[in-house]
C-alpha cells in the first residue's frame, strides 16, 4: 500500500502522539509499504527527507518556538500550509489511503486531501484533541473547536481511538453515534546498553523514581513534587524528571521551595538511549498526570521492569491493573498516592514481582502488533471499493 500520514507533529517535535506516528510509520515502511508523512517544519529541520524508510514532508507553520509543545498560531497555520503544499507538490494518484492523526489541527487537512485525492481517510484520535483538562481551550468545552472535532469524527471513513477512554469521551462529549474502532498504541522493543547505578551517578541505598513527559499543565508534575515533599524527612529518594516544556520554570521554583533541590532533578529532553538507561536503573515509575489518552510512557516503564503508580483517569486503565502492575489511585487523592509510594519504597519483593509481571504483559503492546492491526483495517477499507460521498 501507499499510505499518506497526516500529523502536525512528528519527531523531533511533539509528544507521545508524534512518537507513536513515527514508530508505526517506520514499522509499516519496514514491511514494504510506501509511507509519506505530512507534518510541521521547525527550525533546523529539512523540508523533505527520508528517515528510516519514511518520506517526511514538513510544511512551514507560524511562531512555533518550542519542540515540546505547539501553540495556537502554529496549529491554525498548519491547515492552509499543509493543504497548499500537498496540492502543489504531492502526487495525487500515488496514495491508497490517508491516515490522519488528531482531529485538530490535522483533521481538516486529512479530510480535504481525502476528498481531493478521492481516497479514504482513517482518523486516529489521541486523547488531547478530544479531551484535555489541562487546557483552557480544550476542544470538548470550546464551542468552535468542538464543532470542528464533531465534523471530523463524522466525516472520516473510519475513526480509530487509542483507548476505551478516548472512544467514550468522543461519543459522550461530541454526541457521536457512529462506530469507533479501538486499536491500542504500541512501543518498539527497546534496545540499549544498560548502565549501572554507579555509572549513572546514583547511590545504591536510595529509591529512584522516574517520570517522563512534556512539562505541561496536564502532566501535573507539581502534584508529584507536593506528594514527595511529604515524605522527604523520613525516606531517601531521588526523582528524575525527563522532559521539558513551558511549566519548567514554575516546577524549578516549586522544587526549591519544597526543600527538594537535592532530591528532585529535571533532566530535560534526553536521547532515547539515556532515557531507557535511567528507567532501567530506577525502582518505580510515578505519574500524577490529570489524564492520559493512552499513556505510552507507562508501557515504556513496564518494558524496563518498573511498577507504575498513577492516577486512574485515562486510557491507561485498559492495560494497568491495580495491585498487579503497580497502583491506580483515584484522581486527585494525594494522600493515597503518598501511601502507595511509601508501600513500594518499603517492599522490595513487591516491586520485583510487579516489575516481572509488567515485562510479561507489555509484550501484547509492541508496535508491530499495532501496525498489523492498522494495516488490516486499511486493507479492508481499500478493498471495500469506492469512497462514499460525504456531505
Amino acid at each position: 500500500m501507499q499510505i499518506l500520514i497526516v500529523n502536525y507533529e512528528y519527531p523531533p517535535i511533539g509528544g507521545g502522539g508524534g512518537l507513536f506516528t513515527r514508530d508505526i510509520a517506520e514499522c509499516m515502511a519496514g514491511l514494504g509499504h510506501g509511507v509519506t508523512v505530512l507534518t510541521s517544519l521547525f527550525r533546523g529541520l529539512k523540508k523533505k527527507e527520508n528517515v528510516n524508510g519514511v518520506d517526511v514532508v514538513r510544511v512551514p507553520v507560524l511562531f512555533r518556538n518550542k519542540k515540546e509543545a505547539a501553540n495556537l498560531p502554529s496549529m491554525l497555520s498548519y491547515f492552509p500550509s499543509s493543504v497548499y503544499r500537498a496540492y502543489l507538490s504531492m502526487n495525487r494518484g500515488a496514495y491508497d489511503i490517508i491516515n490522519t492523526h488528531f482531529a485538530i489541527p490535522s483533521g481538516p487537512t486529512g479530510y480535504i486531501l481525502a476528498r481531493a485525492f478521492r481516497i479514504p481517510n482513517v482518523l486516529s484520535i489521541h486523547g488531547g484533541d478530544i479531551f484535555d483538562p489541562g487546557k483552557a481551550l480544550s476542544p470538548h468545552r470550546t464551542p468552535g473547536l468542538s464543532t470542528v472535532v464533531r465534523a471530523m469524527l463524522n466525516k472520516a471513513e473510519c475513526v480509530v481511538a487509542q483507548s476505551q477512554d478516548t472512544k467514550q469521551r468522543a461519543i459522550c462529549n461530541y454526541r457521536i453515534k457512529r462506530e469507533i474502532n479501538v486499536i491500542p498504541l504500541g512501543i518498539g522493543r527497546t534496545c540499549f546498553q544498560k548502565k549501572s547505578r554507579l555509572e549513572l551517578g546514583f547511590e545504591a541505598d536510595e529509591t529512584i523514581f522516574c517520570t517522563v513527559g512534556r512539562l505541561v499543565e496536564r502532566k501535573n508534575v507539581g502534584g508529584l513534587i507536593t506528594i514527595l515533599s511529604g515524605i522527604k524527612d523520613k525516606y531517601r529518594f531521588r526523582l528524575l524528571i525527563i522532559g521539558d516544556g513551558p511549566e519548567r520554570g514554575c516546577l524549578e521554583k516549586s522544587i526549591a521551595g519544597s526543600g527538594l533541590k537535592d532530591s528532585v532533578f529535571i533532566l530535560g529532553n534526553v536521547p532515547d538511549e539515556k532515557k531507557f538507561q535511567i528507567m532501567a536503573a530506577s525502582d518505580i515509575y510515578l505519574s500524577t498526570s490529570l489524564h492520559e489518552g493512552f499513556g505510552l510512557v507507562f508501557l515504556e516503564a513496564m518494558e524496563c521492569g518498573l511498577p507504575v503508580i498513577c492516577y486512574d483517569c485515562g486510557g491507561q486503565n485498559d492495560f494497568l491493573a491495580d495491585g498487579r502492575t503497580g497502583f491506580l489511585v483515584r484522581l486527585g487523592n494525594e494522600e493515597e498516592m503518598k501511601k502507595r509510594t511509601v508501600e513500594l519504597m518499603t517492599n522490595s519483593e513487591l516491586v520485583k514481582r510487579m516489575g516481572a509481571y509488567n515485562k510479561e504483559i507489555v509484550r501484547n503492546y509492541y508496535i508491530d502488533k499495532c501496525a498489523a492491526d492498522y494495516l488490516s483495517l486499511f486493507e479492508g477499507i481499500i478493498s471495500a471499493g469506492e469512497v462514499k460521498p460525504v456531505n
